[in-house]
């Protein structure tokens, strides 16, 4: 089983909403949207393990 880690998010209610509409186009919760933007942005700064590590291969995306 994966352990996750909470960890509670400030975020400015304008940025929330179009993170929302995002997240419902792709089909996935605003949750599970923000952890793939998240692993998308460190995968392009070069920022993630390697394929393979733990943790390492995040979802790919529903839709463009």
């Amino acid at each position: 089983m994966s352990r996750r880690k909470q960890y509670p998010l400030r975020v400015d209610p304008e940025v929330w909403a179009a993170v929302e509409r995002w997240a419902e186009d792709d089909m996935r919760s605003a949750n599970a949207q923000v952890e793939w933007i998240l692993r998308d942005a460190l995968r392009r700064a070069g920022r993630l393990p390697a394929k393979g590590a733990p943790g390492a291969d995040g979802d790919a995306p529903r839709s463009q």
